[in-house]
């Protein structure tokens, strides 16, 4: 199944190519994840991400909603092996 997952942007840094690249926290599993698509977004704010891509931000009170969402189904320990 695929699934945009909110994190928390940890780092933001500018990729040698030119694309801004950042990492984001997902309640403690940090990820390296592109942010060419929220541009504004700054160092605690929050995005959803879907294969390494930052797609929106949201904020902080939605994205604990959806923490809380997986951990009462139980579904934090697959974002150690998807490809966020």
């Amino acid at each position: 199944m695929c699934l945009a997952v909110p994190g928390k942007v940890i780092e933001i840094q500018e990729h040698p190519l030119g694309m801004t690249m950042g990492k984001v926290s997902f309640g403690g599993i940090t990820k390296e994840v592109c942010l060419a698509y929220t541009p504004d977004v700054q160092i605690g704010e929050y995005v959803i991400v879907h294969v390494g891509f930052a797609l929106n931000k949201i904020d902080e009170e939605e994205a604990n909603q959806v923490f809380e969402y997986l951990r009462q189904m139980e579904e934090l320990a697959e974002l150690e092996t998807l490809p966020i």
